[in-house]
């Protein structure tokens, strides 16, 4: 087998290993959704409310120093307010 081939077995391969890593995940994004619509129809949380909890949590379980962030958040919200643009 050449190289060339030996490649696109393995893309394949890979392709459908992703597959069934994403379909085996489907039941557990129905379930979040589902979460998030009970919570919205109930009124115990809006949207944006659930939104900013969800980033709050991932930005909890990543460990990022959150005074960096807020100094980075900063500097950006001048940049934009000043009228910067990014040098392409």
């Amino acid at each position: 087998m050449n190289e060339q081939s030996e490649k696109e077995l393995m893309l394949v391969e890979y392709i459908k290993s992703i597959k069934a890593l994403e379909d085996a995940m489907e039941p557990y994004k129905d379930q979040r959704r589902e979460l998030r619509k009970e919570y919205q129809d109930n009124g115990w949380l809006s949207r944006e409310e659930i939104r900013v909890a969800v980033k709050a949590y991932r930005l909890m379980r990543s460990g990022d120093d959150l005074d960096d962030l807020y100094d980075m958040y900063s500097l950006l919200s001048k940049a934009r307010a000043g009228g910067a643009t990014s040098a392409a």
